[in-house]
């Protein structure tokens, strides 16, 4: 069942009635990527489905993985870049089921990415672990 966790009224909220998001009434909550913070909008533990904020802090780097699904990106503020380009402020990106890159963030970013499914990490630690 889809949910936002920490929204405070939710409890109250019957399963067909819309949820309305402040994200600032949500925590910054670390990700295992040193420097990538994120704020749960939507997600869905069962299917895999995530909506979130993600705060890069500047020199960021994400460890190379594979988008099991389609994922996209908005990015609102700064830019990430990878082998294959850069997403400035403003711009949006979305990658295929199977594409394979390390994304990173020179100056930092603020972006909201939309995911059916986790990404699976391919190399270091992370290797094996979804983003979330």
């Amino acid at each position: 069942m889809a949910n936002t966790p920490h929204l405070s009224h939710e409890p109250t909220l019957g399963p067909q009635e819309s949820r309305y998001v402040n994200p600032d009434d949500l925590p910054w909550k670390p990700t295992p990527s040193p420097g990538i913070d994120m704020k749960i909008l939507m997600q869905d533990k069962e299917s895999g489905l995530l909506t979130a904020l993600f705060r890069w802090q500047p020199g960021a780097v994400l460890a190379r993985h594979e988008h099991v699904e389609i994922e996209q990106t908005w990015v609102l503020e700064g830019s990430i870049v990878d082998e294959e380009g850069e997403a400035l402020a403003g711009r949006y990106v979305w990658r295929p089921k199977g594409n394979q890159h390390l994304a990173r963030s020179p100056q930092g970013a603020l972006v909201l990415s939309f995911f059916l499914k986790p990404n699976r990490f391919l190399d270091g630690d992370l290797a094996g672990r979804a983003l979330e």
